[in-house]
């Protein structure tokens, strides 16, 4: 089995330039959410899968309406199956995004470029996520045509999904919900320096307030929407600060935190505010309970403006997203994967597995009990890639390893697919 490891990798170094020239077509194909017109990323990559070989590369498209009530233009989700000896063994899934945040300002290369400089690829999603596409990718095609000798058992899912900025509802959920995707076991997009076995939840709410309008020289005649805002700030803040006591007990992860990002109101200079609009974004720690949070949350709100009358407070919730893990450290998915990272990386220290503060499409896996982990190419901390920043980079160094350790990592489980189905079946 050593010898056919060998040969993986071996195979990915003879063909990284190809990889390179994938990754770069992906980057050069705009794909920002929002706006969300994420289709003809869709149709380059069906293309591409199927030019490199491919089998049932599947675009599949997403109602019209479905995807203008998500807040984007256009999508489809891509899917390709390959299967190795018989279809008896585990059933594994690769799930990438292909959707990004928008460039921002700030840049030194074009953010759709893919340049190439000292050893680093530049450009928008190049980290996040698109170099993990290209890593699932090269991972597999390095398992079809390396000439291992060892017989593998299973089947293989690359699905590649591009909604996860809006929440990957219409992706990796539908997918999983629709039966396109059956995973025993589910590999998601990460970085090449840690195992990520956990993450934060988040519940996005809109408050909507109304008060009544009234002229700026008899401004006691009107109710002042702005004001009643200015209070529920000060108690939102207050609260903030109290959420920074209830450590988690996950490495990688902090504490909860609230975040007030968006506010809008007021009609002209000379008038009373009758309505002002604000946004919160409330992270959620895998320990915590979704529901007491959101009760305190609805509390604290409608207590700081309980004392003033002629007031209307409409609060929406526009997202929950659930925390992910922590899957355990002794599952064979992390087991497999942290020794072949341990072999290919000796010289970098052991793998650390931990958790991560953001919220992922891995908590759809997750939630429906499959052993899930993130894992791909990437440094060591997002902000090192400058992620959803400008200037967003990739080591080619990175996006190397990271083919080569999930590459045989995949080759392991489908390897001993028989027996690691019964351990993994254990392990739920």
């Amino acid at each position: 089995m050593m010898q056919d490891k060998e040969k993986l990798q071996a195979w990915i170094e003879g063909h990284q330039q190809e990889m390179i020239d994938f990754l770069q077509k992906l980057v050069q194909t705009p794909s920002d959410n929002p706006e969300g017109d994420c289709y003809p990323i869709a149709v380059l990559l069906q293309k591409q899968l199927s030019e490199m070989g491919f089998d049932r590369v599947s675009l599949l498209e997403v109602d019209a309406e479905e995807v203008k009530q998500a807040g984007m233009i256009s999508l489809a989700n891509v899917v390709s199956s390959t299967e190795f000896g018989t279809n008896a063994g585990l059933n594994i899934v690769l799930n990438a995004h292909g959707d990004v945040v928008p460039p921002g300002l700030g840049w030194s290369v074009e953010p759709y470029g893919g340049e190439v400089l000292d050893g680093k690829m530049y450009g928008r999603g190049v980290a996040v996520s698109k170099s993990d596409i290209a890593a699932y990718t090269f991972a597999v095609l390095a398992l079809k045509h390396a000439g291992i000798n060892h017989p593998l058992n299973g089947k293989i899912d690359l699905a590649f999904t591009f909604d996860e900025e809006t929440g990957g509802e219409l992706g990796p959920k539908r997918l999983l919900e629709s039966g396109v995707i059956t995973p025993d076991l589910a590999i998601v997009a990460g970085f090449t320096y840690s195992a990520v076995n956990a993450h934060n939840g988040c519940l996005h709410y809109e408050l909507s307030i109304t008060g009544k309008s009234a002229h700026a020289a008899l401004p006691e005649t009107g109710v002042d929407a702005i004001e009643a805002a200015s209070c529920i700030l000060r108690a939102l803040y207050g609260y903030r600060k109290t959420l920074s006591l209830k450590k988690s007990s996950i490495k990688g992860i902090d504490h909860p935190s609230l975040v007030v990002g968006l506010i809008s109101g007021g009609i002209n200079t000379n008038v009373v505010p009758d309505q002002c609009k604000m946004r919160i974004d409330r992270r959620l720690v895998p320990e915590e309970d979704a529901g007491q949070a959101e009760a305190e949350f609805i509390e604290i709100v409608q207590e700081s403006i309980a004392h003033m009358d002629g007031l209307n407070v409409q609060i929406t919730k526009i997202l929950h997203a659930e925390s992910f893990g922590p899957v355990p450290e002794n599952t064979p998915l992390i087991q497999t994967l942290q020794s072949n990272w341990n072999s290919i990386m000796k010289r970098k220290g052991e793998l650390s597995i931990n958790g991560v503060p953001l919220y992922t499409d891995a908590r759809h896996f997750y939630s429906k009990g499959i052993p899930t982990v993130m894992f791909g190419a990437g440094p060591k901390a997002l902000e090192e890639a400058n992620g959803h920043r400008a200037d967003e980079n990739i080591s080619l160094s990175d996006l190397l390893d990271a083919v080569k350790i999930v590459a045989c990592t995949l080759y392991d489980l489908l390897a001993e697919s028989n027996s690691m189905r019964v351990v993994i079946n254990n392990h739920r």
